[in-house]
């Protein structure tokens, strides 16, 4: 280790966020980026879930239905994700809309998230969790779908598949999401940095590097 070089800023960053959402996707992205920018800080990513949609029950609902309650069509939805597609592809981020079939229940993948978490992976299963859902239209409420993607990061399927059968920190993603409410929190994403420092929307990296240094600055 070169003992010249000044010791790396640690940061711990909230990221609430949901999974279906496509702002959170390009958000977490673009955080990915403005934290490759600054390898001086050394980040933790907490994953706070969201719950957009808390009442969709099993099975989902399907993505036309959801479109026209949500954006009073599929024309003006389809004016909105071109435009966030197009933002995607600066990105790297693989948008797919059409291939979303089922807007599906999302709390065994915010499960999984943490399930993951607990073995060093959960910034992985996001980023994984996202690109399945968007990019290949995976159905995020079946636990063989949530068991094949952990099974692409090298978990083993039965162990994962027994973990979301058995309903555990459900009531862990449930309180997140609440805490998140109580916050104020009402859109996604949302990061916040070392508790006291927040901005949401899927912000520029430059917006988030600032973000960062006022953290920093304030002698986190």
């Amino acid at each position: 280790m070169n003992v010249l070089s000044p010791p790396r800023a640690r940061l711990t960053i909230e990221v609430v966020y949901d999974l279906v959402c496509p702002w959170c996707f390009l958000g977490t992205r673009r955080l990915r980026r403005a934290l490759l920018a600054r390898p001086e800080i050394l980040a933790e990513l907490v994953w706070r879930p969201f719950l957009l949609n808390p009442d969709i029950g099993p099975g989902g609902v399907a993505r036309t239905d959801y479109l026209a309650r949500k954006f009073g069509g599929e024309d003006r939805a389809r004016r909105l994700h071109a435009t966030i597609a197009e933002m995607g592809r600066a990105e790297g981020v693989p948008f797919r809309f059409e291939r979303v079939r089922q807007i599906p229940p999302v709390l065994d993948a915010h499960r999984l998230v943490r399930y993951a978490s607990g073995h060093g992976l959960g910034d992985a299963m996001v980023d994984a969790l996202f690109v399945a859902y968007f990019s290949q239209g995976a159905d995020l409420g079946d636990p063989h779908s949530l068991g094949a993607i952990a099974a692409g990061l090298g978990f083993a399927e039965a162990p994962v598949l027994r973990y979301l059968a058995s309903g555990a920190e459900a009531d862990q993603v449930h309180a997140d999401n609440l805490r998140a409410h109580r916050l104020g929190i009402n859109g996604v994403p949302c990061f916040v940095v070392a508790e006291r420092h927040a901005i949401a929307g899927a912000q520029e990296p430059e917006v988030l590097e600032r973000l960062l240094d006022a953290a920093i600055a304030a002698g986190v």
